[in-house]
């Protein structure tokens, strides 16, 4: 089974429960943006294989096979044409096919892909959600905890959400990561964190 939404190709990447901060200010992605916040509707992020995030006439972006569902949770209209958004990733999705649509928004084809089952960090993989925890317990003690680019609950105990934040934060290819978000063994994806941490 596919579905269809729109798309917004981004050269970098969203993982489910990450936090997503845009400025929007094409004309083609205004009405979009407004329209999914009031209609409390999702988004695709898809990261760009080639082009450019900015409307070029002519152009038609080269889009990775694998993307991420965005949900706006912050809102602001800072002038008539700017807005400023904070998203939630949603659900992983494979992208099929793609085609041109309204104002140039590009729509996709897609099969969204099982959500992470529930599975608790191992003991071996502990200290890495550990070294996390410190840094939203030091947010805390500072009050700052509103800005980090984490949304709650932290599930501090899950190898999935756990390995998420790191996929999103590491300074890692493209290719890295899109093999991390389509990893559907949560465990698996901790465990290659693990190992490109290592590497570095």
């Amino acid at each position: 089974m596919t579905e269809k939404i729109p798309l917004f190709p981004l050269s970098h990447s969203l993982f489910p429960d990450g936090m997503l901060s845009l400025k929007i200010f094409e004309v083609r992605y205004l009405d979009l943006i407004k329209c999914c916040y009031q209609q409390q509707l999702p988004f695709g992020v898809v990261w760009l294989k080639k082009g450019s995030e900015i409307q070029i006439p002519g152009e038609t972006p080269l889009l990775h096979a694998y993307g991420c569902s965005a949900n706006i949770r912050n809102f602001e209209q800072v002038q008539p044409n700017l807005f400023r958004v904070i998203c939630q990733g949603g659900i992983r999705f494979k992208l099929h096919n793609t085609q041109p649509g309204p104002f140039g928004v590009w729509q996709g084809d897609i099969a969204y892909l099982p959500n992470d089952p529930e599975v608790e960090l191992p003991p071996s993989l502990q200290h890495h959600a550990d070294r996390l925890g410190k840094v939203i317990a030091s947010a805390q003690q500072q009050g700052q905890s509103h800005r980090l680019p984490i949304f709650k609950p932290y599930l501090l105990d899950q190898s999935g959400w756990v390995a998420n934040r790191y996929a999103e934060a590491m300074d890692i290819s493209p290719k890295e990561k899109l093999e991390l978000l389509y990893e559907l063994d949560p465990l698996k994806r901790m465990q290659k964190i693990d190992s490109l941490i290592e590497k570095a």
